[in-house]
């Protein structure tokens, strides 16, 4: 199943790289649990967000935040039931003209053949300041 689970998880980056977020929506389950980064004071996406009508939101706030300029996972590896990516983004800040980068690590684990948690790993720091507008 960890191959099926990593090309699943393939297929949900493909659809956010072409702004399909309704197939990442359908891909996770009801009570879905998307944790990204730190917290959401720092910078809006970062938090938890909790069920499918709050991941849009999550995905609706990184639109309006973030231009991407590189959002490249990069290497895939799964163990049982959870699949581990790493990879990179850049992106500036529409706000400010900012720009805000780093490696990541993105977690999804799932659960009947669907995704029950996700949990982002990235540089905070750097996206706090980008979008207070600190060096």
């Amino acid at each position: 199943m960890t191959q099926a689970n990593v090309t699943f998880v393939q297929s949900m980056y493909a659809a956010f790289s072409r702004g399909d977020i309704d197939t990442v929506i359908q891909a996770c389950t009801p009570d879905i649990e998307w944790k990204s980064g730190g917290r959401k004071e720092d910078f809006p996406s970062f938090g938890v967000h909790k069920g499918p009508a709050e991941v849009r939101d999550f995905f609706r706030t990184v639109a309006e935040l973030l231009e991407f300029s590189e959002f490249s996972p990069q290497e895939f590896y799964a163990d049982r039931d959870t699949v581990f990516v790493l990879g990179r983004y850049d992106a500036t800040l529409r706000k400010n003209g900012n720009r805000a980068g780093s490696e990541w690590c993105h977690a999804f684990t799932f659960r009947g053949g669907k995704v029950e948690k996700f949990r982002e790993f990235t540089d905070t720091a750097a996206f706090k300041s980008a979008y207070c507008g600190t060096k």
